[in-house]
């Protein structure tokens, strides 16, 4: 049996290590995987921690939020404020990873990623293609910003583009509630507005195959608000313009809609760098953890007058490879630890907060007087006896759906 090694999958396969990180951060970021047998949401402490990429808060498995809801709920709450610690959130995401979250961290476009692996006819970009990658930055503005601003003028918070497009939400979370049969009497709440949802998640996933990640490039206003960082990013691919002889490889290997390499519909997923014939294009942040400066300084000459001595240069590259190598393994053990520890922890560990049952027994609060006395239930036929509340504080709790039940 011929034996398979990891060097001759990558070969054969040059995203491979993009594969792996994607599947990585998918399932790192719905660690509760124990959500998808009991059929509950984790609300648990992290949720207040937002994700890079597009991965929806009533998933089973979240341990996190979605940043694009999470930005949307902030406009609707604002109460007229601007939401500082949300925009922060994202512009800080941006500045240091601009689109390279959605190439290499999104889950959902991991799963168009796939999608488009099956074998089937198609589209190539053009014109049109170019054109309706602006229309995301329609949807951000209309679904993301105003709506959600005009109803919080009306005291009615609407996350308008996850309660009207997301798929992402559609496939993580309804689905991935309604499939478990301790929520099966949910069923009885669907409408029109989840057979929407359903037929636009259903369509999303059917087109992803015939055409290269079509959510993210027509639809996703988060992939849109990283897309304008991705100049100024940290980390992401960088075009030295000096070694450029406009061959124009680059491009034509690109399955997004590009101009230049790291532009705003650039997901740095690098695959332009093996087809440029001048290496003109470079993985930017690199030079911040292996310096490459210290091998154009070193010289060609021998570092001692012994025969077969090496010369400086190949004694650099030979430190800065076993640098490599260290990083490499020091990287590989942290993030295994940290997938393995969150398993761990969120499976095993963690437990919700119980809430007990009422089983009809009569409660007893502490009267004025000292003395145990039961509360009149306020609701107890159906109703609110106002001139019964009145100088009281009332919490009324609603029960809401729009998110999932």
């Amino acid at each position: 049996m011929k034996r398979i090694k990891l060097n001759d999958i990558k070969t054969k396969h040059p995203s491979f290590k993009r594969r792996l990180i994607q599947l990585y951060s998918a399932l790192l970021f719905n660690a509760h995987l124990k959500g998808y047998i009991t059929g509950d949401i984790f609300q648990g402490v992290t949720k207040n921690v937002c994700t890079p990429g597009l991965n929806c808060y009533s998933c089973p498995g979240a341990v996190t939020s979605c940043p694009l809801g999470a930005l949307q709920n902030a406009f609707a709450s604002s109460d007229k404020r601007t939401p500082y610690y949300m925009i922060g959130i994202i512009m800080l995401y941006g500045l240091i990873f601009g689109r390279w979250i959605c190439g290499w961290l999104c889950p959902f476009g991991f799963i168009q990623d796939l999608l488009h692996k099956i074998k089937a006819p198609k589209l190539k970009k053009g014109r049109v293609t170019k054109i309706l990658s602006y229309f995301k930055y329609v949807l951000l503005v209309l679904f993301v910003v105003v709506l959600p601003l005009i109803y919080m003028l009306r005291d009615l918070p609407l996350p308008a583009f996850c309660k009207y497009i997301c798929p992402a939400g559609t496939l993580g979370g309804a689905i991935g509630l309604l499939i478990n049969p301790n929520n099966e009497s949910v069923f009885g709440m669907l409408g029109p507005l989840f057979t929407w949802k359903f037929a636009l998640m259903v369509s999303f996933v059917v087109v992803s195959v015939f055409i290269y990640r079509v959510f993210c490039r027509f639809f996703c206003p988060l992939g849109a608000l990283y897309g304008l960082f991705n100049r100024f990013a940290l980390f992401g691919i960088k075009l030295e313009k000096k070694s450029c002889i406009d061959c124009g490889k680059c491009i034509t290997v690109c399955k997004m809609d590009i101009t230049t390499v790291g532009d705003h519909e650039c997901i740095n997923c690098g695959e332009c760098i093996s087809v440029c014939p001048t290496n003109a294009i470079q993985w930017r942040g690199k030079k911040i953890i292996l310096p490459e400066n210290e091998i154009e300084c070193a010289k060609d000459e021998p570092i001692s007058s012994e025969p077969g001595a090496p010369t400086e240069r190949e004694v650099v590259i030979a430190k800065r490879e076993k640098r490599v190598k260290i990083i490499k393994f020091v990287t590989g053990i942290l993030m295994t630890s940290l997938l393995v520890g969150s398993l761990i922890y969120f499976n095993f560990i963690y437990k919700e907060e119980e809430v007990l049952p009422d089983d009809g027994t009569t409660d007893t609060t502490p009267g004025d007087d000292g003395n145990t006395e039961t509360p009149a239930d306020p609701l107890e036929d159906g109703l609110i006896n106002i001139e019964e509340l009145r100088g009281k504080i009332v919490v009324v709790n609603f029960w809401g759906t729009w998110c999932g039940p």
